[in-house]
């Protein structure tokens, strides 16, 4: 991790490949619900007017008719908040997109407290929960500007329902564009053998810091980024808890079905050990600054070294 940290907005990203997939694809169109501006959708509609389409506020019926136009052969890119994109929609979801597996690709942006003083009913913490419920459906929760743009197009290449998670505000970037994304193939961005990380959006830059002041301590925490919650990748997960004997899981979204809950089911089946979530606790977003949200809703690097102090503990007994 560079000291040099550069900032940029995931949804820039997201802008970034779909003018990249208009280019390559006569076939992928753009939907929003009246918020392309904040979905960064709107240079995809100055360059491709005749493939982009506002459906005002009706994102049930941006849902039906992104099946219906999949279901002809279009690549539909969906892009609202992700409050309104799982929650507000969920039936029309499950029902015409992901039970007749449509290639339909879904963008939830401003995920997670971090939206800031737009409050609780626009902070959303349980999408990637609902998400990877619905059957069919794959769901990515990509952690910088080259990840969320590597994820879209390949994203685009798959054919089936595709939910990718997107937050609000400027993210460090971690990888460079040497990068390779895969699909559910987790990476792991530090080694270490007394515990592993695993995080994904955001959290995954405060899964890096924790990592160099546990260091300080002379704690080696394996990092392993966890971009793709399903499918996930049972392997990584299952080595980590081989090899470390103890996880920490680490997400911008509540702890109940989220990334915490998605490992634990897995070490749970595979090679249990001890295991703390570090995420929201049963309960609602409040509006306020974003950094300051999320040093009080313990989803900072204190919060993660915190966590893995106390699991490496319960390993030791």
């Amino acid at each position: 991790m560079s000291k040099m940290i550069t900032m940029r907005d995931p949804r820039d990203a997201f802008s970034q490949a779909l003018l990249e997939l208009g280019e390559e694809n006569p076939d992928v169109i753009v939907f929003t619900a009246d918020i392309a501006t904040s979905t960064k959708t709107s240079l995809f509609a100055e360059k491709y007017p005749e493939r982009f389409f506002d459906f005002g506020i009706a994102e049930q019926n941006m849902i039906s008719t992104a099946a219906g136009a999949a279901s002809c052969g279009k690549i539909p890119f969906v892009a609202t908040l992700a409050v309104f994109a799982c929650e507000r929609v969920c039936n029309q979801i499950t029902i015409s997109v992901a039970y007749p597996r449509l290639n339909v690709k879904i963008v939830g942006t401003h995920g997670g407290v971090s939206v800031g003083k737009d409050g609780a009913t626009h902070q959303s913490i349980s999408d990637i929960s609902i998400m990877r419920s619905i059957p069919n459906v794959m769901v990515i929760a990509p952690c910088d500007w080259v990840e969320t743009r590597k994820s879209v197009k390949a994203a685009a290449d798959y054919v089936g329902p595709v939910y990718v998670r997107l937050g609000r505000e400027p993210v460090p970037v971690i990888f460079d564009d040497s990068y390779r994304f895969e699909i559910g193939e987790a990476v792991t961005l530090r080694d270490g053998h007394d515990v592993t990380i695993i995080a994904n959006g955001l959290m995954v830059h405060e899964a890096l810091k924790a990592h160099e002041k546990l260091l300080k301590e002379d704690i080696r925490a394996r990092i392993i980024d966890l971009h793709t919650v399903k499918p996930i990748d049972e392997r990584a997960i299952e080595e980590a808890a081989r090899q470390t004997g103890a996880i920490v899981s680490a997400e911008e979204h509540t702890i109940l079905g989220g990334v915490g809950g998605a490992v634990a089911e897995v070490v749970v089946e595979k090679y249990p050990v001890p295991m703390m979530r570090v995420g929201l606790r049963d309960t609602f977003g409040e509006s306020g600054e974003p950094f300051e949200l999320l040093r009080k809703f313990g989803l900072v690097d204190a919060d993660i070294i915190e966590a893995a102090r106390r699991i490496i503990k319960l390993k030791k007994r």
